[in-house]
């Protein structure tokens, strides 16, 4: 088989998407099916095993390609935001696909089964996550499937916040956890892509995509003591935004947190992790 990215390649040794034909060699190629995530949020793993390593989560209202979906109850294929490819729980996935009409812009919002808060919630849905709106009553939106959310808890999918440092400092506090990508818990570069969603950008999963696809690059040396809100600077496996001159938002692993800290107390930290040194800075 041709070498390719298997995080954004959906191609196995026993099977490929058809698109890939003529690209990849395989005994068997497959048409996607279109399906959407249908809980508050799914996990993506890189075996159908619960117990695999989580390698992102795709959001309600995301669109999940099926290329396989097996006896055991999980489903492979690709996300559509992303390109992000993996084993999800089937379960999680619908065919009830409706075009979305917003997207929660506040942290997390509860899923009603009806227009009452005294309801138990069905889901709480992330921030980025998508509905069809269809309908409203009193304080609350109501989907396509009858659920209801709180209506100020949601914006078009046509809206687009102006500054996404804004967004990423929301989540100061929130725990850092590996693959996730939620207001439960999130990696590095998870911040980044969700931040930039939320301004119309699209971005990458891993923070080694992200550093090679997002904004043009700047000389480090220079670029260090002339750093502007929104620049994204990049070690290897880690990614941080600066919120100012000299602070730095990221999810960290020596925390284990979202925080917000002096540039150079990263710097020094990272460094004698053995992570090395910083390895661009990207302006967007």
């Amino acid at each position: 088989m041709t070498s390719f990215d298997r995080r954004v390649t959906p191609a196995r040794p026993d099977r490929v998407a058809a698109h890939l034909k003529g690209q990849i060699e395989a005994p068997l190629y497959v048409e996607g099916v279109r399906k959407i995530v249908f809980d508050g949020s799914a996990d993506m793993r890189r075996q159908p095993y619960p117990d695999a390593p989580l390698d992102t989560e795709a959001l309600h209202g995301e669109i999940f390609i099926e290329y396989e979906c097996d006896d055991e109850g999980w489903s492979w294929g690709q996300l559509e935001r992303d390109s992000y490819v993996g084993f999800v729980p089937s379960k999680a996935l619908t065919l009830d696909e409706m075009a979305p009409t917003h997207r929660v812009s506040v942290l997390r919002s509860f899923l009603y089964g009806g227009p009452s808060i005294k309801l138990p919630p069905m889901a709480a849905l992330s921030i980025g996550s998508c509905v069809t709106v269809v309908d409203h009553k009193d304080q609350f939106a109501i989907t396509h499937r009858g659920h209801c959310l709180i209506a100020d808890h949601l914006v078009p999918v046509d809206h687009y916040e102006t500054d996404f440092v804004s967004i990423a400092e929301r989540f100061i506090g929130i725990p850092y956890y590996w693959g996730g990508k939620t207001s439960l818990g999130l990696d590095c570069s998870g911040l980044v892509q969700i931040a930039l969603d939320t301004i119309g950008q699209s971005a990458p999963r891993d923070s080694d995509m992200q550093e090679k696809q997002l904004g043009h690059e700047l000389e480090i040396d220079a670029a260090l003591s002339n750093l502007k809100r929104g620049d994204l600077i990049f070690w290897k496996g880690h990614v941080g935004i600066m919120r100012n001159t000299n602070t730095l938002l990221h999810a960290s692993g020596h925390h284990m947190l979202v925080v917000s800290e002096p540039l150079s107390e990263a710097v020094t930290r990272i460094a004698a992790k053995n992570a090395g040194p910083i390895t661009s800075i990207k302006r967007l």
